[in-house]
């Protein structure tokens, strides 16, 4: 495809454009559907579009994981996410070519799906002539409807910790379909570390989901609200709090048979003093340590091998959520780049 710079009908066509995204863990134990954490690891994709019908139409290359395993046309996630952004502003479809070099795991529990919906909206607004067309709020409706919860999809977008939900009301809809979503972003105590534990096996968030209850007793739902608000607390001012902030009744233990190495896992952590959880639909299981070094007390419990094979990731809280990057420009010193929004 012609990498000529241009502009037809609303779209940038020849000209590079780059976001990164981050992983996320959402739930976090008590906050189903509602709480997620950003996470320091990223995908990071570059697009270019080209005239409508310029050959090929899609071209999709993919490096780390995800390859070899991803579609690499139209049905490549990253793409249709892109061309739902691109509809919404009302422009045409271009050709695209994307280039993806990703490090979030797929089917761990780690956002991969979010964060791929949330770097195709945001390429999306990156291409157009006047990105006021798809502004934040749309982007994140998008996102959030797509993913049909909205944890992993603001954790995604905005990074840090998110709370986050759907209007529920008569006007939760737009004229589209699309539901609204709202979130309120918190900073994180520089004490809380998260340890991610990252197995071989992967599960898919719809049979994890298929495990659950349609009805959970009210004192189950009672206990999980009380935890909830009490993480909040704990996450921001009182990481002391984790331990006992984590506890959940409404679904660890019901995906539990479709993941033991996990629940195992989950459990020893907890034994050991570890505010541990499944990182959203699992079998990725998240450990949040509240000082310290809680990856040496991981690799304690991991040595072995009694646990299974587990690949650990000590990561920061990511705090930019997914962001456009500026062009790569020449230093004294090499070459730089700088966040563009």
């Amino acid at each position: 495809m012609e990498q000529v710079a241009a502009v037809v009908e609303g779209v940038r066509f020849g000209v590079p454009v780059t976001a990164r995204t981050p992983a996320s863990s959402a739930n976090l134990g008590p906050g189903f559907d509602s709480l997620g954490l950003a996470l320091a690891l990223y995908d990071e994709v570059t697009v270019v579009a080209g005239a409508p019908g310029s050959r090929p139409d899609v071209e999709v290359s993919v490096s780390g994981e995800g390859a070899g395993l991803v579609p690499l046309g139209a049905d490549h996630l990253v793409v249709r996410s892109l061309l739902v952004g691109l509809a919404h502003a009302g422009v045409p479809r271009p050709a695209l070519q994307l280039q993806c070099r990703n490090a979030i795991p797929h089917g761990r529990g780690l956002g991969s799906s979010a964060a791929a919906i949330a770097v195709g909206l945001v390429l999306a607004q990156g291409l157009l002539q006047d990105p006021s067309l798809l502004d934040d709020q749309a982007v994140y409706d998008l996102a959030a409807t797509a993913e049909g919860h909205p944890d992993n999809a603001s954790a995604a977008l905005f990074g840090g910790f998110t709370i986050s939900w759907f209007d529920e009301d008569a006007t939760g809809r737009t004229e589209s379909g699309v539901r609204r979503a709202g979130a309120v972003r918190l900073a994180v105590d520089p004490r809380v570390r998260p340890v991610v534990c990252v197995p071989d096996v992967e599960l898919a968030t719809s049979r994890a989901r298929a495990m659950l209850p349609a009805t959970v007793p009210h004192g189950d739902a009672a206990f999980n609200a009380g935890r909830s608000a009490l993480l909040v607390q704990a996450l921001t001012a009182r990481p002391d709090l984790l331990l006992v902030a984590t506890q959940d009744r409404l679904h660890q233990a019901q995906r539990a048979p479709a993941m033991p190495a996990s629940a195992a896992l989950l459990a020893e952590m907890r034994r050991r003093g570890l505010a541990a959880v499944i990182s959203g639909a699992g079998p990725s299981v998240l450990v949040l340590g509240d000082g310290g070094d809680p990856a040496t007390v991981v690799a304690e419990a991991l040595a072995d091998g009694a646990l299974g094979a587990w690949r650990v990731h000590s990561l920061a809280v990511d705090t930019l959520g997914t962001h456009r990057l500026a062009p790569t420009v020449a230093t004294a010193s090499g070459t730089a780049s700088a966040t563009e929004g």
